[in-house]
């Protein structure tokens, strides 16, 4: 059997999805203060749903809520749920919505897809593990819990949590099968990937196949804009508002300043360069967007060049396609293969008729979104799923069209 894998199933980026450990700065008081909750979290998803795994529902005992799990379709049902399982019988359990063809008014999905979910009882006088894990997501450190979800009754429930550079906490309830869990876990945070993990029983991991649950927590997503340009100011606040750590970079001192660009972070430096720095300090990952909107030889080439071999999720360039056709040719040149050169996203941004910076720079922030989910980029009437899972954020996967 191939070892287990993650089945990707959404980036976690603020404000996109309720997952506990998104909501950890509400909760970590609560925890300090050993105040019992239930979280519902969502475990899959099939169809048209408006949540994906890792989105979590949490109460109080006093029916205090945070976060959702449907948009509203059967967070009420879940609320109830979860209010008798803190009065009750606190052993996981796994609830399922989906759309009732017989009764439309039935508790499920109107939007006609299915969600499961798993409720646990968290008490943190018994579970060490969340306060530390919690609150290094409250602070904007890497973390992440795997949970098994579906599986044998006595382990249903068991979580163990991955802080880098901090022994494991928690335990799965089997030696070898926590080792294999951390190891999957680890490399779901350092793509920063929320998903589900299958794990068989050819290689002995377990007595019966097991489904885990990785919710991770990571620093935010970087989006590096190359060209202190109006696009690029544009650009900045709709990555900022997207929940990326933006960045721009320029090596003209006049124009790269931190009043034209509040939104970022500025730098003053040759592009390829500082990519270059922040590669080899670690500081980029399968999550990182380039921007490259200097639209001059000097800059773009050695950037290019350097960026379209890095394991970044996108890299797009402006340009004309007069302009995009010789840099193709230079970037040959100077040794770029055909699978490298197919991750350039030029002309950068989807077509929308933009003219103005800021719609250019929707433009461009269209394509990140439609490229980071697997989006077409088409118009939701024309038939194209309207919710989908996420796909993986390397930077391989070619565009299905032209772009410009």
């Amino acid at each position: 059997m191939a070892p287990p894998g993650l089945t990707p199933s959404g980036q976690a980026v603020p404000g996109l999805a309720a997952a506990m450990l998104e909501i950890a700065a509400d909760l970590v008081e609560r925890v300090r203060c050993e105040t019992p909750f239930v979280a519902a979290t969502v475990t899959s998803v099939a169809g048209s749903a408006p949540r994906q795994p890792g989105s979590t529902l949490v109460v109080n005992a006093d029916g205090t809520v945070l976060g959702n799990v449907s948009g509203g379709c059967v967070d009420a049902a879940v609320h109830d749920a979860c209010r008798e399982m803190l009065a009750g019988d606190h052993q996981p359990r796994a609830l399922r919505f989906g759309y009732s063809d017989a009764d439309a008014l039935d508790v499920g999905l109107t939007c006609g897809g299915t969600i499961e979910l798993l409720l646990r009882h968290h008490d943190p006088t018994t579970e060490p593990w969340l306060e530390p894990a919690l609150a290094d997501a409250a602070s904007g450190r890497a973390v992440a819990v795997a949970t098994i979800v579906r599986g044998p009754r006595t382990h249903l429930g068991r979580t163990i949590a991955v802080r880098p550079g901090r022994p494991v906490a928690g335990t799965l309830g089997d030696e070898l099968l926590d080792q294999v869990a951390e190891a999957q876990t680890t490399g779901a945070l350092h793509a920063g990937r929320t998903g589900t993990l299958e794990l068989g029983v050819a290689d002995s991991y377990c007595r019966e196949p097991m489904t885990l649950l990785v919710e991770t927590r990571s620093p935010p997503p970087r989006m590096l804009v190359f060209g202190a340009i109006d696009h690029a100011a544009a650009l900045a606040r709709l990555g900022s508002f997207l929940g990326y750590r933006v960045t721009v970079c320029d090596a003209r001192a006049t124009f790269a300043t931190p009043e034209r660009f509040p939104d970022a972070e500025v730098v003053v430096e040759w592009p390829h360069r500082y990519l270059g720095s922040q590669a080899e300090a670690g500081l980029l990952d399968q999550r990182t967007v380039v921007c490259v909107l200097t639209h001059d030889p000097k800059f773009d080439l050695p950037l290019l060049t350097a960026a379209l071999r890095m394991p970044v999720a996108y890299v797009g360039a402006m340009g004309s396609r007069r302009t995009h056709e010789e840099r193709l040719t230079r970037l040959r040149e100077a040794g770029l293969t055909g699978h490298e050169l197919d991750r350039l996203r030029s002309p950068i941004g989807l077509d929308l008729g933009a003219r103005t910076p800021q719609e250019t720079a929707l433009s461009i922030a269209a394509e990140i979104v439609a490229h980071r989910h697997g989006g077409t980029g088409a118009a939701l009437r024309t038939g194209v799923p309207i919710h989908r899972p996420g796909v993986p954020l390397a930077g391989a996967v070619p565009s299905s069209q032209e772009s410009g």
